[in-house]
């Protein structure tokens, strides 16, 4: 039924058991998993305590990092398990639009990615990028929770 399973991670735990419900839904349909994780572009105007210590450069360096180990757990999960994987780091100011876009050019049939179960004021104040995927996505969200 799916193909190709989008499966963004910010290397959370609970991000952490999406990814792996994500490559197992991907074993079992004999899917191709692309992972992702996006990261704030510098902002010299901003309440992010590591933009406000860093230098563009540091930010950009430590964002690379964190990105590429975030990437590094999927892949090697995926090659565990048998399942073909590519991985994409992405910077962009609204990650919920940055894993649609995403989702869409490599023509992924489904996205499986973690809810932090966010409510109320909370909810408000950090927002819910998948609350935001789900509401503007044209491809299928697993939600898992």
């Amino acid at each position: 039924m799916f193909r190709h399973i989008l499966i963004p991670t910010d290397g959370s735990e609970l991000a952490q058991k999406a990814v792996q419900y994500g490559i197992a839904l991907a074993k079992d349909q004999k899917a191709k998993v692309t992972a992702v994780t996006v990261h704030s572009p510098f902002h010299v105007a901003t309440l992010d305590a590591e933009m406000l210590s860093d230098t563009h450069k540091e930010y950009d360096r430590r964002a690379a990092e964190r990105a590429a180990d975030y990437l590094t757990v999927v892949s090697k999960a995926a090659a565990a398990a048998g399942v073909g994987c590519e991985t994409v780091s992405l910077e962009h100011d609204h990650a919920y639009q940055a894993l649609i876009d995403c989702a869409q050019d490599r023509q992924c049939d489904l996205i499986v990615m973690a809810s932090h179960g966010r409510s109320g004021a909370s909810a408000i104040l950090m927002g819910s990028q998948t609350t935001k995927v789900l509401t503007h996505s044209k491809v299928p969200v697993l939600v898992y929770r």
